[in-house]
């Protein structure tokens, strides 16, 4: 077969963590199509990616199984995704990404075995599953063994994202706009994170910034939304510190690229430092680094196992794998690899 369907919907990080699978198929199979479902944010990520051939854009959010939407939805996708002679890969193990594989038709429906699904039902969707795998290995490792039930042994990893020249221009040009020197490293600071579980606190972001401030460096508050970005003008009113324009989400790409050094949470903006070798120091609360967070070994890590860490939780009520992490410990951290990258 030499169509290949590839279903990862969302979040954008994991999007960002299935570029080497897609990338070892398309070594694999040069010549073959290889098509990609994704919801309409993850396009602008897509549209940065040489050799997919297709990008399909979906929208289940609002999905509700019988509603006029619904299969309206599903009428439009079948027509853009049917074929027999195809194999769909599902790398988000819901029910809904399973039931896009169903909708596919191919003779081959690859998934992820029931107890590394995040929705088990999905199983039932799959003609094809692999065995189970631990979850305490690298999601990206994780996404690459999915690829052995079509005979691809491979443990590289490789994000084959091009950037147009005009867009790095453009996030220069805004960089030099909030005062920055190219002579400086550019030291990005994302304060925001989707889940309440991951955003580290405005004290400690404030503290921070007093401990890593020095002449050769150029701080950059980074947010994502219109709430983040009130806690990124409120850092700003407590330190000077700059707080980054408003970026689209593939300027947000062309930025860490260009930075020295990426302070972050467990979010996208992290997944694309790795994902572009730049250094990092990530402040992971309910997730596992090893499965989540940086993979190259000089990168930084701040985090404390205790009886409830791994949780997955978006909100809690302690908050205490976050309270533990210490300003004075990232900033550490963070020196440390300004050295080391010096």
């Amino acid at each position: 077969m030499d169509n290949y369907l590839i279903i990862r919907l969302s979040s954008l990080g994991d999007i960002i963590h299935t570029l080497p699978a897609f990338s070892a198929l398309r070594k694999k199979y040069p010549k073959g199509k290889i098509s990609w479902v994704v919801e309409d944010k993850g396009k602008e990520i897509l549209d940065l990616v040489p050799g997919i051939d297709k990008i399909i854009v979906t929208r289940t959010e609002g999905w509700r199984i019988g509603t006029r939407k619904f299969w309206k939805d599903i009428s439009l996708l079948k027509k853009d995704i049917k074929n027999k002679d195809q194999v769909a890969l599902d790398f988000q193990g819901l029910i809904k990404s399973g039931f896009i594989v169903f909708l596919s038709g191919g003779k081959k429906k690859i998934g992820f075995h029931r107890k590394n699904l995040r929705e088990s039902l999905a199983r039932l969707f799959y003609t094809d599953r692999l065995g189970e795998v631990p979850e305490t290995i690298h999601v990206i490792d994780k996404n690459l063994r999915l690829l052995t039930l079509l005979g691809i042994q491979e443990t590289h990893y490789e994000f084959p994202l091009a950037l147009p020249e005009e867009l790095v221009r453009s996030v220069k040009d805004k960089l030099l706009a909030t005062g920055y020197e190219e002579n400086k490293k550019l030291v990005v600071l994302n304060v925001g994170a989707a889940w309440k579980t991951k955003r580290w606190f405005p004290e400690n972001w404030i503290e921070l910034i007093t401990m890593v401030k020095q002449d050769d460096l150029f701080l950059l508050i980074l947010w994502g939304n219109e709430k983040e970005k009130a806690l990124a003008e409120e850092i700003h009113e407590k330190t000077g510190i700059p707080v980054a324009p408003d970026f689209s989400l593939k300027e947000v790409l062309a930025l860490v690229k260009e930075s020295s050094l990426l302070v972050s949470g467990d979010t996208f903006a992290l997944q694309v430092a790795c994902a572009f070798s730049r250094p990092v120091v990530g402040i992971f609360g309910p997730t596992n680094p090893k499965r989540n967070g940086p993979f190259r070994p000089q990168d930084k890590v701040a985090f404390h196992e205790i009886e409830c860490s791994y949780c997955y939780k978006r909100s809690c009520s302690s908050l205490e794998c976050l309270k533990k992490i210490t300003p004075k410990e990232v900033a550490d951290l963070s020196i440390q690899l300004l050295e080391e990258n010096a």
